[in-house]
């Protein structure tokens, strides 16, 4: 080939569907409704996500009882809020309210004891809580909060109508508030009008999902996979991911790079040896946290 001739871009590598999951209904905290997607029998892990849980409701009963103190260690939770205010407070003299939009980014690290309780009587609460698992070397990393007030979350317009809101990672060049990690995380919320679609560059080194929380969607080139909320979408290999909407629908995006260790949980706490789950026991039940 002469030295002036370009070479061709090579296409991009659409991920397939490898599986599609519904959620489990459940509780957690003091009784909280809400369907645990990430963390059952169905898809107890997909590393690195530990879990993943939607919570929402109408219903004061449903929510009000909240999540009282508790640990964790050796792991990150992000809280992302459709609707609602929820008030976080820890051990470590953080604190901070959640209201529609907002993100919480907590690093639980060597260990926290926090709770997130509802600041409201009445109406709609709904949102999210991811697990993102956290490598070994850095499992007891000292203790991070950050709150991401909605103002900080940008939001990308599509042609359609649609729009994508950037929490972690980029797209189209909009880089999203969320703190810098090694397993590199991508959090998108996206909204798609019927008929539309989406097509964007996702890393090959990223494991990753999509979940539909509203509508119906196909993922994947041509005709792709029929995922209708509320339900989960694992990717497989590529380098990119094709959605389009048969309904108007809401979805997050969301991936990062595999830990690929060893896993070992008990509850709040993660580590990668029995040994170290006893130790994070003790260290709780000690006041270590």
């Amino acid at each position: 080939m002469h030295p002036s001739t370009p070479v061709p871009a090579a296409e991009p590598r659409i991920r397939p569907v490898v599986r599609v999951v519904a959620g489990q209904p459940t509780s957690d905290g003091a009784g909280v409704s809400l369907t645990r997607v990430i963390g059952t029998p169905q898809l107890s892990y997909l590393d690195p996500f530990l879990m993943l849980d939607e919570f929402g409701s109408d219903d004061p009963a449903a929510y009000i009882a909240g999540f009282p103190d508790h640990p964790h260690r050796g792991f990150e939770t992000v809280t992302y809020m459709l609707d609602g205010r929820m008030r976080h407070r820890d051990n470590h003299g953080n604190q901070g309210l959640l209201t529609a939009g907002a993100v919480q980014w907590m690093t639980a690290g060597r260990g926290i004891v926090h709770s997130e309780m509802p600041e409201q009587e009445r109406g709609r609460m709904r949102g999210f809580q991811l697990w993102l698992n956290l490598p070994a070397a850095e499992k007891m990393r000292p203790v991070e909060y950050q709150d991401i007030v909605p103002e900080r979350v940008p939001s990308v317009a599509l042609d359609g109508g649609g729009s994508v809101k950037v929490i972690a990672g980029s797209y189209a060049g909009v880089a999203g508030p969320a703190p810098a990690r090694t397993t590199a995380p991508v959090y998108l919320d996206v909204t798609l009008p019927a008929g539309t679609g989406l097509a964007m560059p996702l890393a090959a080194d990223r494991a990753g999902f999509v979940y539909v929380y509203e509508g119906s969607i196909r993922v994947g080139a041509d005709a792709g996979t029929a995922v209708a909320a509320p339900r989960l979408a694992e990717l497989g290999d590529g380098d990119a991911i094709a959605l389009r909407a048969d309904t108007a629908a809401r979805l997050l995006v969301v991936a990062a790079r595999p830990v690929r260790e060893p896993v070992a949980r008990y509850g709040p706490f993660v580590m990668n040896t029995a040994a170290e789950i006893h130790q994070a026991v003790s260290d709780f039940q000690q006041g270590r946290f």
